[in-house]
C-alpha cells in the first residue's frame, strides 16, 4: 500500500492518527451521546472567537461553499444587494453562488495581488445606498491574500451595512474577535485549520439578525435559521448529519485546545509559511504576493520558466515523494501553490521543499 502522503493544500488537510481513529466508531444521529457531542462543538466553536454573547453558531451538512451559499440565502433578503469585494477566485464564486439565488449582486474588483481597500469600499457606499450586505473572503486563497477584516467590518458598522465573512481558510489560525469585530455571519468548515476532515461547514449568524432571517432562504435544506429552530429545540440535526465528521472534529477541537488554542496553531503555521518561503527562494522559486499581504495559509509561486516543467508532471514528481501540492488559481499567470496548515511542521515542510527540488531534477528544469 502507498505510504500517505502529506496533503499540502488549503483544505482537505493532513489530520493527526487521533482525529483519524475517532472515525472508527458508528454514531446514531439521533442518539443523546452524539447530540452531546454536536453541543459540545457548537459551544467550543463560539469559544474561539469569543462568540457566546453575540452570536449563535449553526452546523451544515456539506463542504464550506454550502454553507457560504445558505448564509447568503438565509441573511440576504430577496431584494437585498450584496456588495463582493472581489481580488480572487472565491470572491467571484460568491458573487456566482449570490446571482444564481435571485440576489443583487455587484463585484467591487481589486487585484490578485492586493488586498482589497477599505477606504475604496468605504466612497462605494456613500455613492450606493441600496448596499445592504457587503461579502468579504477573509483569506483569499485563490492567490493568498490576507484581507483586513477588521478595518473592512469598520466600515460597514458606519453604513449600518451587514457583513458576511467567508473565513474559510482563515478561521481557528488568523484571530477573529467577535466582542471588537462586527460581522453579520462568518462562515468557516471542519476540514480547514481546526484540522478535522470535509463534510461539514458552520456559520456564526449575529443574534440580533437572528430573528429577520426567518423565511428568507428558498432551500430547504439549507435554510440556516430553519436549522438552528430545531437544534435548539431537540439537539438533533434536522436531517441525517456527518456523524464521523462532527466526531473527528470533536477531536480535532480538543487538540486544538491543547496545543494553545488559536495563537499556538497560527504559530505554527507561520513557521512553517517562513521555512516554506526560504526553502522554496533558495530553489529560484518566487512568490506571487508581497509578505504585507501574504497570510501563512497558502503561498502561490511562480512556475519556474522551464522548457521541461508543466504542473502536471510536476505534481506527479512531487507526488511520487509523497507531497500533494495545488494547482495555481490564477488566469494570467501560470503558479501552483502550496499550502502551510494541516497537521504539520517544519520538519514536513522541509520535506517538501526537497521532493520539489529533485521533482525539478527530474523534469531537468
Amino acid at each position: 500500500m502507498d505510504k500517505e502522503k502529506i496533503l499540502l493544500t488549503p483544505g482537505p488537510l493532513t489530520t493527526t492518527l487521533r482525529t483519524k481513529l475517532a472515525m472508527l466508531k458508528d454514531w446514531g444521529s439521533w442518539d443523546a451521546d452524539f447530540n452531546k457531542v454536536t453541543a459540545r462543538v457548537r459551544h467550543s466553536l463560539l469559544d474561539i472567537i469569543h462568540g457566546e454573547l453575540s452570536h449563535v453558531v449553526v452546523p451544515l451538512q456539506g463542504s464550506g461553499t454550502f454553507s457560504v451559499e445558505a448564509a447568503v440565502a438565509t441573511l440576504v433578503p430577496l431584494d437585498g444587494h450584496v456588495l463582493v469585494l472581489d481580488n480572487g477566485a472565491y470572491c467571484k464564486r460568491a458573487a456566482k453562488l449570490t446571482t444564481l439565488m435571485g440576489r443583487w449582486a455587484t463585484c467591487l474588483p481589486f487585484a490578485e495581488s492586493q488586498a482589497v481597500d477599505p477606504a475604496v469600499l468605504e466612497r462605494f457606499l456613500q455613492d450606493d445606498s441600496s448596499v445592504t450586505h457587503v461579502v468579504l473572503i477573509h483569506c483569499e486563497t485563490g492567490a493568498g491574500v490576507l484581507n483586513p477584516l477588521q478595518a473592512v467590518a469598520d466600515v460597514c458598522a458606519r453604513f449600518n451595512v451587514g457583513l458576511i465573512v467567508d473565513a474559510m481558510s482563515s478561521f481557528a489560525a488568523l484571530e477573529i474577535d467577535a466582542r471588537t469585530t462586527r460581522f453579520d455571519a462568518l462562515i468557516a468548515a471542519s476540514g480547514k485549520c481546526l484540522e478535522g476532515v470535509p463534510g461539514m461547514g458552520f456559520v456564526f449568524i449575529r443574534k440580533e439578525v437572528l430573528a429577520a432571517c426567518e423565511g428568507r432562504s428558498q432551500s430547504l435544506a439549507m435554510d440556516l435559521y430553519d436549522q438552528y429552530v430545531y437544534m435548539e429545540k431537540t439537539g438533533q440535526w434536522r436531517f441525517t448529519p456527518p456523524t464521523h465528521v462532527v466526531v473527528a472534529l470533536a477531536e480535532a477541537i480538543a487538540q486544538f485546545e491543547e496545543e494553545g488554542g488559536q495563537p499556538a496553531r497560527l504559530a505554527r503555521y507561520t513557521r512553517n509559511y517562513q521555512t516554506l518561503v526560504a526553502g522554496m527562494q533558495a530553489l529560484g522559486f518566487k512568490p506571487f504576493l508581497e509578505p504585507a499581504v501574504q497570510a501563512p495559509i497558502i503561498v502561490t509561486f511562480y512556475a519556474p520558466d522551464a522548457p521541461g516543467y508543466n504542473f502536471q508532471n510536476f505534481y506527479a514528481a512531487v507526488r511520487a515523494r509523497g507531497f500533494l501540492l495545488y494547482p495555481g488559481k490564477l488566469t494570467q499567470i501560470e503558479t501552483f501553490r502550496v499550502g502551510c496548515i494541516g497537521a504539520i511542521s517544519e520538519n514536513e515542510i522541509n520535506q517538501a521543499v526537497r521532493a520539489i527540488e529533485l521533482a525539478l531534477h527530474d523534469l531537468k528544469c
